[in-house]
C-alpha cells in the first residue's frame, strides 16, 4: 500500500481544470456522500438489492477516479463488477476494506484542499 492514496498527476490536473475553490467544493461534496455510499453498498447487501448494490460501487469507482485515488477506485470496480455474488460475510468484508481506503482518500484530500 502507497503513502499515499491520492495519485498527485492527477489531483494536479484536477486542480488546475477545475480551479482551487471549485475543486474543493467537489471535493467537499464527494467527502459528505461517501459515506451514504458505503451506507448503501451494506444494506444492499442486508436486502439483496443487486441494483443499488452496483449504482453505490459505481459511483465511489467514479468519484474515485475523478479524483486520483486509484486503489478506492479499483476496490470499488471490483464490488461493481462482481456485484453481490459471494458469501456476504466475505463482501461486507470488501465493503469494510473499501470503507477504510475511502478514510484515507478523504483524510489525503482534505489535507490537499484544506476543506
Amino acid at each position: 500500500m502507497s503513502d499515499t492514496p491520492l495519485d498527485p498527476a492527477i489531483m494536479t490536473e484536477f486542480r488546475e481544470t477545475m480551479g482551487d475553490d471549485f475543486a474543493a467544493e467537489l471535493v467537499d461534496t464527494f467527502l459528505s456522500e461517501a459515506p451514504t455510499l458505503l451506507d448503501d453498498l451494506r444494506a444492499a447487501l442486508e436486502t439483496g438489492d443487486v441494483d443499488q448494490f452496483r449504482r453505490a460501487a459505481h459511483s465511489i469507482k467514479s468519484n474515485a477516479n475523478v479524483f486520483g485515488a486509484p486503489m478506492l477506485a479499483e476496490q470499488a470496480r471490483s464490488l461493481e463488477l462482481g456485484g453481490m455474488d459471494g458469501p456476504t460475510d466475505t463482501l461486507m468484508s470488501h465493503v469494510q476494506a473499501l470503507d477504510d481506503e475511502f478514510a484515507r482518500v478523504a483524510t489525503a484530500l482534505r489535507t490537499l484542499l484544506n476543506v
